[in-house]
């Protein structure tokens, strides 16, 4: 037997190259949209006979990052061997398991339903996108012959369908049938280009989108959405983000209603015009059209219908009678096209919330699908734009939005999601994160699937804390002086503004200044009562405004000490403030209880390696009482304990994780130690 050695195929690295340079642009298709293919002849390893295999994008990956193990490898003739026992369209989702018997070798990532059309068109190079410009034409109601206007013979129109085997074979007999054609607009969906070689397979896709393009920019329409409607114009930009900042709760919580989401705020020019437009109430109503788009911003968005400059409590009441409204709009919808087979409901919630004068409200399981949604919803107000501009946008109907929406396919691919971590859609809000156990708090959170604002006096350090953990669309970096009102309310309107609210809020920002009695002075009373007592209740009352506005529960938890009920020499100004926090615990434990807010605290003791406190002269200090070198302190402090182990950052970070993660979701008002074992600070 030969070599089966992996080697890239010169084919595969031109595909890769393409898709990449494809994916780059999202004018050319959206995130994770549209997929490419190209054909080559390898040896086959068994029988050493030149085999014509198939490279295509798997499903779920996206152009502009894919890897050769994102595509998916098949045998060609087997593919191909499969129009002989094609059951007709009435069964042809059956094909996509078929594809599994066309893998060659281990056959790479899964198939997706686009396969087909990549196999069955003759050509050794095929696109499949979603241009903006390419959409625009296919959801136009007189599509077909403005298809024939823009292009001629070298565009074909192919009318809706949805995408699957049937698909591939009508579009690889327009391939046969028209020789010079250089590809089709697919009606409701997108276009599908073809070329000898890779490189002329991307003229052929760039040449679809930039001709449909410079059409509708010298034949369109200037204003497609009508004039501005008065009073509905863009607030200022201060204003504008104050106005999110105080709605943006209230829509997670209600976006939440069936499961708990993460939330995305665009404001961009295309999202603020078409807001502020006498049609876009009417054109919102008829939804998104691309597949691609509507399972992810959903049917239709939910549109408020009053100005930005209605008073908030209004604007509140109004967007709760709306979503009432919603809810009860989709489920009527579900049941007009459900039946026996399909899927349950999923959520009745709205994926996408236009607010005229102040933007977009996008949500989803974790950011990234949040912010994704939102820009899906962007590239469908392109498409409505370029649709309006020539002619009348014309989606599909909703009966096939349904149909797709509530695909077997879609709901096996739903399936295949990995479980979620414990705290995904959890927003974390963590202060003193730059170092410490700030950081080790900040550091789990992420681990453990939630969204982490690292909120520091240290800027650059929040923002160093935060890039560690990965994208913005898992982390933000807030510098905050938490004895500052005004810096604490705006650090969480920044968090706000990034993930649409808090969950978890974590008190740990703090300093020690270990001094006698005699030797303390106001100072380092005030210092220190500032940043754990006063800084704690400024985040925790805050916080508690955003929780409040969600209506969705939540945790604060305090990092406080064994400092809080243990009584050590030298330590009047940090144990006091330390007891302040440990009451603060009980009393809004109490307070917020009814709102099915948990309030807890950890004591920590002696966490010397990491700390940015020890590290801050509050070690040598130590040292110096207890009469040891400050190199040495941490294992003096394990000496002195029950268990005889030095207290680490990762240690309070794991007792953090455990009052938030579930298992302890009937328990409010405990603090728990994280010390080893001190007996002198076992509560009482």
């Amino acid at each position: 037997m030969g070599s089966v050695t992996a080697v890239t195929h010169p084919a595969v690295a031109e595909l890769l190259e393409r898709s990449h340079r494809l994916g780059a642009d999202r004018r050319n298709t959206n995130y994770a949209g549209g997929n490419a293919s190209a054909k080559g002849e390898v040896i086959d390893p068994v029988t050493q006979q030149p085999v014509e295999l198939l490279w295509v994008k798997g499903s779920g990956g996206d152009l502009a990052t894919l890897t050769e193990d994102g595509l998916a490898v098949l045998r060609l003739d087997r593919v191909r061997a499969l129009v002989d026992v094609y059951p007709g369209v009435e069964r042809e989702d059956e094909m996509v398991a078929a594809f599994d018997y066309c893998l060659h070798g281990k056959g790479g990532a899964a198939p997706s339903i686009d396969t087909a059309m990549h196999a069955l068109v003759d050509a050794p190079h095929v696109d499949h996108l979603h241009p903006d410009a390419g959409i625009a034409i296919a959801t136009a109601a007189d599509g077909e012959a403005l298809t024939k206007e823009i292009f001629g013979d070298r565009v074909v129109w192919v009318p809706w369908r949805r995408p699957g085997f049937q698909l591939g074979l009508d579009i690889a007999e327009i391939h046969r049938a028209n020789p010079d054609a250089i590809g089709v607009i697919l009606g409701g969906h997108g276009i599908t280009a073809w070329g000898a070689t890779s490189d002329e397979c991307e003229r052929n896709s760039l040449d679809i989108i930039h001709t449909a393009q410079r059409y509708i920019d010298e034949h369109g329409a200037a204003e497609p959405f009508g004039a501005v409607i008065d009073g509905y114009e863009p607030l200022p930009e201060p204003e504008r983000r104050a106005r999110a900042a105080a709605l943006f709760p209230l829509l997670r919580g209600l976006a939440s209603t069936d499961a708990r989401m993460v939330g995305h705020y665009t404001d961009s020019p295309e999202v603020l015009d078409f807001v502020s437009r006498e049609k876009h109430p009417a054109l919102a109503a008829l939804g998104t059209s691309c597949p691609d788009h509507f399972l992810r911003t959903k049917v239709r968005p939910l549109v408020l219908d009053l100005p930005p400059t209605a008073p908030l409590e209004q604007v509140e009441e109004r967007l709760r009678e709306l979503h009432a409204a919603y809810r009860e709009d989709y489920r009527a919808y579900y049941e007009r096209y459900a039946d026996a087979d399909s899927p349950p409901m999923r959520g009745a919630d709205p994926a996408i919330v236009l607010v005229p004068g102040v933007g977009m409200f996008s949500f989803g399981s974790d950011k990234q699908t949040a912010r994704v949604a939102g820009e899906f919803y962007v590239n469908a107000i392109n498409v409505m734009r370029g649709a309006e501009a020539l002619s009348t946008y014309a989606p599909i109907d909703e009966r096939e939005k349904f149909r797709i929406e509530y695909w077997a396919l879609e709901e096996a691919k739903l399936r295949r999601r990995p479980k979620p971590k414990p705290l995904a859609t959890r927003i974390a809000f963590v202060t003193g994160a730059a170092s410490g156990i700030g950081k080790a708090i900040a550091e789990r959170a992420a681990a453990e699937g939630a969204c982490v604002v690292v909120a520091d006096r240290d800027g650059d350090g929040a923002r160093a804390v935060a890039d560690s953990l990965g994208s913005r669309d898992v982390a933000i970096a807030v510098q905050a002086d938490v004895t500052d009102e005004d810096a604490v309310r705006e650090a969480l309107v920044e968090a706000t503004l990034a993930f649409g609210g808090v969950d978890l809020v974590v008190n740990n920002a703090g300093l020690s200044i270990s001094k006698p009695l005699l030797e303390t002075t106001v100072d380092d009373w005030d210092v220190q009562h500032d940043v754990m007592a006063k800084g704690s209740f400024l985040v925790s009352r805050e916080a508690a405004r955003i929780l409040l506005a969600q209506d969705m529960g939540g945790d604060i938890v305090y990092v406080v000490s064994k400092n809080a009920v243990f009584a050590g020499p030298a330590n009047l100004a940090y144990g006091a403030a330390k007891a302040d926090q440990a009451h603060q615990v009980r009393l809004l434990a109490a307070e917020l209880g009814e709102h099915g807010i948990r309030v807890n605290g950890v004591n920590p003791d002696a966490v010397v390696r990491g700390s940015g406190i020890f590290a801050g002269g509050w070690g040598a200090q130590r040292a110096a009482t207890y009469g040891v070198p400050e190199s040495e302190l941490g294992q003096f402090y394990a000496q002195r304990t029950l268990l005889k182990k030095e207290v680490l950052p990762e240690h309070v970070a794991a007792a953090v994780f455990a009052l938030t993660a579930g298992d302890l979701s009937h328990t409010t008002g405990l603090l728990v130690p994280v010390d080893a074992g001190v007996a002198a600070a076992f509560l009482r």
